[in-house]
């Protein structure tokens, strides 16, 4: 089955989804955030296929999720970085990951916590600028080119 592309859409959603959109992408960008950097690393950890890991591998690399370095003394060899744009995946992940704890079950795998203190992070959250907890019904989508704005 192929994948839908949404290359030319207004939606960022769709855009964003073009990146990293499905469930493999997601789990090889968290494994990175985790650590892994080898090609083999990231398909013994994640259980997936080579021809997979390859392709979605290639995906996030093509898509600027991940660079490839060669990081090999006597031969080549390979490691898997995030970019900028994959670090800043972090919100989503995390994101992701608490939602599924609330609504799937308690998380099974370590807790997630500040290196700093050791505390564990603040549940993920839309604020307005003012530092306000906002949910779907406290926004409206408004067109960016539109000048009518809510100023008073």
């Amino acid at each position: 089955m192929v994948r839908k592309r949404f290359p030319d859409t207004h939606c960022s959603v769709a855009r964003a989804l073009n990146d990293v959109g499905d469930w493999w992408s997601l789990l090889v960008v968290k494994e990175a955030m985790l650590g892994t950097r080898r090609f083999v690393d990231f398909q013994q950890n994640l259980g997936i296929a080579r021809n997979i890991l390859c392709d979605r591998l290639a995906r996030l690399l093509e898509n600027g999720v991940l660079i490839k370095q060669d990081v090999g003394e006597h031969g080549t060899r390979y490691e898997y970085r995030l970019t900028d744009k994959g670090r800043d995946l972090f919100t989503v992940i995390t994101a992701l990951r608490q939602w599924s704890d609330r609504w799937n079950g308690e998380s099974d795998g370590p807790e997630l916590v500040d290196r700093a203190n050791g505390e564990p992070v603040r549940t993920v959250a839309v604020q307005s600028r003012d530092g306000r907890a906002l949910d779907v019904r406290s926004v409206v989508y408004r067109d960016s080119s539109d000048t009518d704005s809510a100023a008073g």
